[in-house]
């Protein structure tokens, strides 16, 4: 399991953008405390696929924030990426791993607690909760986990847990709390008149409790 030290993970939505330019968004919030950021782009060609997250991986490359590539191999390897985020339904981190021999940051994405005993869990570097609270952006969810399920799968794993759903400033500090390491967001940054803003907003409530409660 490879050191994961980020605490503020925005997850792209060209939708929710709302017409602005998605690598400016994304600029913007890494300048107000984003420190991982997720391409997922699932119904773009390859190629299409491919032309954003270069793009994109050039000005995160100036900041030095990781480029993670949502359930596409060829498009992570190819773009360079510093990982690879999948769920269940997804390619296997195990034959992730037999392909992508020098893969950075594997993600996955746990949709039910007798999963964590599962090869794909056991193989990845962080796990994300998704979603904590349902979200109109991700609608074919199996759990969700509420602060209760952050708290029982931190009880039941030493791996870096991810929390993402319904995120925000108002409720980041519970998440921490509850045991996450790491909160994911869409809307809540990319949405947000102010994406800089949004994102100091929601670092600097994560840094308050992380601080408080022995993460950092």
């Amino acid at each position: 399991m490879k050191p994961f030290n980020y605490r503020l993970y925005l997850v792209t939505d060209e939708a929710a953008c709302l017409g602005r330019d998605l690598v400016e968004v994304v600029e913007a919030a890494v300048q107000g405390g984003v420190d991982l950021v997720q391409l997922r782009e699932k119904h773009l060609s390859d190629a299409a696929y491919l032309a954003k997250g270069l793009r994109l991986r050039e000005m995160l490359d100036r900041y030095n924030v990781p480029l993670i590539i949502n359930d596409n191999l060829k498009v992570a390897v190819q773009c360079g990426a510093a990982g690879i985020h999948v769920g269940n339904s997804d390619i296997p981190p195990t034959d992730i791993l037999k392909r992508w021999t020098d893969c950075g940051t594997l993600g996955y994405s746990l949709e039910l607690e007798e999963h964590l005993q599962s090869p794909s869990a056991k193989l990845a570097d962080y796990l994300a909760l998704s979603p904590v609270f349902s979200t109109p952006t991700k609608t074919n969810t199996v759990t969700e986990w509420g602060l209760e399920g952050i708290s029982r799968i931190r009880s039941l794993t030493s791996k870096p847990l991810v929390a993402i759903g319904r995120v925000s400033a108002a409720n980041a500090g519970d998440m921490v709390k509850a045991g996450a390491d790491c909160l994911a967001v869409i809307s809540a940054i990319c949405s947000a008149p102010h994406p800089a803003h949004a994102a100091e907003e929601l670092r600097n409530e994560i840094e308050k409790y992380s601080t408080s409660y022995g993460k950092i």
